[in-house]
């Protein structure tokens, strides 16, 4: 039994984006098959898993270290939102069955512009007092098991029935700015002004910036996310009519993966001598699976506001 004076834990908390609607990193805890694949840190397995996502469900996983030791985490489901929240209530097993520790664990679900977010809090009642050692252990586990998350999320995206599949979507995002539609327009067509508002999310890496502003010429952006995905924009310009409208296609990566090819058409119209209205209407090819969950029109209305915010 656990000692009266033995130190109670602080609870943990972890946050980490993912490069994936919200739906698919939620939807990974909710069936064994998913759990079996990423519910255990770095060199762990997964032999068996009870899952179900309902109030007063199991959620059970046993774990195999390396070294082939066992233990289970029995699991209740107190909690459930789809694609919102999660709450178990974990009892934690040595290899004898012996309950070592309970972990509340709540997980909230977010969407973030191009990516989604994970906020995960588990508060700590020792049943044994070694058990305090293994919570010590919490933030390495949970940020190697979380990338296990990640890899699983990726694979959900890119089902092996999808490569050859295409989605088409279209969008129309308009803005008005306090800005003639000279100072708008160099927005658009001057590199270094371009570079002050398009570009990635915040924490976001910039690995590389290129702009050829003519009829024929290319653009090039390539960033690292916060997730530690590599994102690449390459555009191509088929017509410019200065202060008026701008037609161009581009590609997207995510890494080596090509998810999207779209044709964009800005048009701008002074609303006065010093306000402009701009219109983005984007036509997108989705491949291969890729699952845009409505990211880049959010994204578009994110960065066009960025725009605004640089015009001051």
């Amino acid at each position: 039994m656990i000692d009266a004076a033995a130190k109670i834990p602080a609870p943990f908390h972890v946050r980490r984006r993912f490069h994936a609607p919200r739906r698919f990193v939620f939807e990974a805890w909710s069936s064994a098959d998913h759990v079996k694949r990423w519910f255990a840190p770095s060199g762990f397995t997964v032999p068996e898993a009870k899952v179900e996502l309902k109030p007063g469900g199991p959620f059970d996983v046993l774990m195999r270290s390396p070294a082939g030791e066992e233990h289970w985490a029995r699991g209740v489901v107190k909690e459930v939102s789809p694609y919102d929240r999660l709450v178990i209530d974990f009892t934690v097993e040595d290899a004898k069955g012996r309950p070592l520790f309970r972990a509340l664990t709540e997980v909230n679900f977010s969407d973030a512009l191009g990516e989604s977010v994970l906020d995960a809090t588990q508060t700590y009642a020792l049943l044994e007092p070694e058990a305090a050692r293994m919570t010590e252990g919490a933030p390495q586990g949970w940020a190697q098991t979380l990338d296990k998350l990640a890899a699983e999320a990726r694979r959900m995206q890119a089902p092996e029935a999808a490569p050859g599949s295409v989605v088409h979507a279209a969008f129309t995002v308009t803005r008005t700015y306090d800005a003639p539609v000279e100072r708008v327009w160099r927005a658009l067509s001057n590199a270094e002004a371009k570079a002050q508002w398009f570009g990635g999310l915040p924490g976001g890496q910039e690995i590389e910036r290129s702009m050829d502003f003519r009829v024929g010429g290319a653009e090039r952006a390539k960033g690292r996310l916060t997730s530690g995905v590599v994102s690449t924009f390459g555009a191509v310009y088929h017509d410019i009519v200065p202060n008026a409208r701008l037609v161009y296609s581009y590609v997207m990566h995510l890494d080596d993966r090509k998810i999207s090819v779209s044709l964009a058409t800005m048009e701008l119209k002074a609303e006065g001598p010093s306000r402009t209205s701009l219109k983005v209407t984007e036509q997108g090819a989705f491949l291969d699976g890729y699952d845009d969950a409505g990211s880049r029109q959010r994204g578009t209305g994110f960065l066009l506001d960025k725009l605004g915010a640089s015009l001051g």
